[in-house]
């Protein structure tokens, strides 16, 4: 059967698109709080600190060590590694098997979904608990953002909640008609 276009099933395009904005994103910010300094070239070093001072995010600065105790955040790099190690994975797995309509994909993503909906609530605990101060405070290295800066960190912190969680929903379902399917066909097959 010849896999349907991409363009005719939108939930499969969303998670495509972002599975591809997603890739470069880790790999050139989330990620760099695990790479070795040395290694990257000082342009992509400076992305993190670039996102970091627009948006005070308590998590990647945290992580990366532009403030506060980086200890503190040894469980948000271990979502970090998470990321890494299965998320990324999955990014291409997912790219590919959306592409080519590929059903056995599906539960690999539902685990993805799962797991990423988890990990984000924790990280946006941490935003909405992280104080709301001055800009003038910000800059004596006091860990807290403006009303601004919590909002554009939440209209980024948001999508990667919602579309994660859309897509376990979405999976499980595809994976119960599947299932579904499968016990019917094989019932029928019993009563021949």
């Amino acid at each position: 059967m010849a896999p349907r276009p991409l363009l005719t099933r939108p939930l499969d395009l969303l998670y495509f698109v972002f599975f591809v904005i997603h890739i470069p994103n880790t790999l050139l910010v989330d990620l760099q709080a695990l790479y070795p300094s040395h290694i990257l070239p000082t342009f992509i070093a400076n992305l993190p600190k670039l996102y970091v001072n627009m948006s005070s995010d308590p998590l990647i600065g945290g992580a990366m060590g532009y403030f506060g105790i980086p200890q503190n955040y040894v469980w948000f790099k271990s979502f970090l590694f998470l990321e890494m190690f299965f998320q990324l994975p999955v990014f291409f797995l997912g790219v590919r098997g959306l592409w080519k309509d590929c059903r056995s994909i599906y539960v690999l993503l539902l685990v993805y979904g799962a797991s990423t909906t988890t990990t984000l609530f924790p990280c946006l605990a941490v935003l909405l608990n992280t104080p709301i101060t001055s800009s003038e405070t910000i800059a004596a290295k006091a860990i807290s953002i403006t009303s601004e800066q919590r909002t554009l960190l939440l209209s980024s912190y948001i999508p990667f909640l919602l579309i994660p969680l859309t897509l376990t929903i979405d999976m499980a379902f595809r994976i119960l008609r599947l299932t579904q399917a499968g016990v019917a066909a094989e019932a029928r097959t019993k009563n021949r």
